[in-house]
This record gives structure tokens, sequence and C-alpha cells, in this order.
């Protein structure tokens, strides 16, 4: 049954995504995570304890917030099982949705394309800050650039291909508790003091989560962009992630791009490794591009869960 569902859960959000007043009205389902997430960060992430207590609280809190999520998606599955019988995989299909994020993906990036067409770069900057954690007010028209295709290679390893590898795994409850790990490491899965300790459960966790599923992107990338496995076979390793690196180096390889480099956070300037071999500056045409490889990649998905519907 996880075959089909997966297939329809893909249709699904491609349809529909997330409907802007359904998030206004109830927000979004990652949302809940964040808050036991903030919930336990606030209450037992004290300054004063030794890293040891912090680990382990961090523990603690990552439990949670995975269990939290994995017995929803169970429950969810008992109630469609139980109301719909055969057609039950229909429902967990409308329930999985929104957990895969290929339109909302492609919705945030596509404006960032087309304010650089414009001619717009403040609009732009605005754009890509809304997906990306660098510093982005100082970003000229190729440092924009390739922020949106750099988080555009990522997050179809985060949004896309992990979360849809788990369901096909473990079903509802495996996408959900894949998506409470990814939020975690979001929020506090950082180096800065007053993480290291409490979010290091959280990072490692979510660096094993998306140990396969990042090469399956990677490879995925390469399929629809129909090349860039040199780049990424060289350059996956050029990234502090141990996961990252495959669909950025991967996308870099497609677009004949030079991916990485300096990018501010907070203020501080990190000088990253670069990935590719492409010299020339980026700009909105190469946007348009990441994004055509992008829906290649994201139907590519699509076939692979077809054919397992089909065969199964």
């Amino acid at each position: 049954m996880a075959e089909p569902m997966a297939l329809a859960a893909l249709a699904i959000d491609a349809a529909l995504g997330w409907p802007p007043a359904l998030y206004a009205r109830i927000g979004h389902p990652v949302g809940l995570f964040a808050r036991v997430i903030g919930w336990g960060e606030r209450r037992w992430n004290r300054a004063d304890l030794p890293d040891r207590a912090r680990r382990l609280r961090g523990i603690a809190t990552l439990a949670l917030a995975a269990g939290i999520a994995a017995a929803g998606g169970w429950a969810i599955e008992a109630i469609c099982r139980a109301l719909l019988g055969g057609h039950a995989w229909l429902g967990i299909a409308f329930a999985a949705a929104p957990g895969l994020a290929q339109r909302s993906l492609y919705d945030h990036v596509l404006p960032v394309s087309r304010a650089l067409a414009a001619g717009d770069l403040s609009a732009a900057r605005a754009a890509v800050g809304r997906i990306v954690g660098r510093d982005t007010a100082a970003l000229d028209e190729a440092g924009v650039a390739r922020a949106a295709i750099e988080s555009l290679a990522e997050s179809f390893c985060d949004g896309i291909a992990a979360p849809l590898f788990w369901l096909l795994l473990l079903g509802l409850p495996g996408l959900w508790a894949y998506k409470a790990i990814n939020t975690a490491d979001s929020l506090i899965g950082h180096y800065e003091p007053r993480w290291r300790a409490f979010g290091w459960a959280a990072a490692r966790t979510d660096d094993v989560a998306n140990f396969v599923p990042a090469r399956i992107a990677g490879a995925t990338i390469c399929l629809a962009g129909r090349g860039g496995w040199r780049i990424m076979a060289r350059d996956a390793g050029n990234h502090t992630s141990p996961n990252a690196g495959w669909p950025e180096a991967a996308m870099a390889g497609a677009l004949g791009l030079s991916l990485g480099g300096p990018a501010a956070y907070d203020g501080a300037v990190l000088d990253k490794p670069r990935i590719g071999d492409g010299c020339r500056q980026a700009g909105a045409a190469d946007i348009t591009r990441a994004l055509r490889v992008y829906r290649r990649s994201c139907l590519t998905l699509w076939l692979v869960a077809g054919g397992m519907a089909w065969a199964l």
C-alpha cells in the first residue's frame, strides 16, 4: 500500500501544496514539532548545567518530538484503515502530502528568479532571505542566485527525497518522525555555545536520517540534469554537512556552475569550499535552469514511486 499512497501524496502536494488559507487558519503540522522542541529548549537547556546534562536533555527533547510525530502518524493510519478499508491509502496520502514540499519549495524559489530577471535586486534579496539562513542584505545578483540554487538543491533532499524515502520505508510514522528530526536540526542542531550540547542529538540524528536520501537525491539530480556525476563524486565532501554536499554538487555539475564560496551568517563571513568547476557568475537564467532540473528530479521520484506501485 505504501507505493500507491506515496505516488498519490506526491500528486496531491504538487497540485495543492499547503494552501495559504489553511496555513493562516491552523498553521502547518511542522509547527507543532517546532513548538514541542521550543518548549523543551526553553525548559531544559539551562546554561548552568554541564554539557552532559544538556546533551541528555536534548536527547529527551528530540525523542519527545519524534515520538509525538510517529505516534500521530500511526494513529492517522489506523483511523484511515478503520474508516476507509481498502481505500485507506488515499486518506493516508492526504495525511502524507503536507510532509512533502515540492510545491512549496518551487513557489519560494521562483520569485527570486523573477525578481532578478526584472532587475529588482532588493526584492530578490528579500525573496531569497525567506529560504536561506545566511545574511542577504549585501548579496549581489550572483550571490542571490547562488544562495537560491544551493537552497533548492539541499531542500530537494530535506523536503522531498528524504520524506518520501521514509514514507516508503516506514509509512506515515516514518515520514512524520523524519520531519520532526529535521525540524529539530533546523532549530537546535547548531554549533553555537547555546545549542552545541543540547542540539547534539538532533544534528547527529538528522545526519543519519539523511545519509541514504542525500545520495539518492544527488543521483536523481544527475539523472534529471543529464550530467553532474563527476562533480558530485569529486565535490560532495566539500561541505560542512556530510549530506548536503551530494545534491548541491550534483546541481553544480548539472548546471556547470561554481557554488559555495564566502557567505555571511549573523555578520560572520565563512569561506565555504567551492563546489563545481563553473566560473561564470550565476544569474536569474541559472535559477530558471535549476528549477527545470528540480521539476525533472521530482518527476523522476514520481516514476520511482509509480514503478514500485506497479511492480508490487
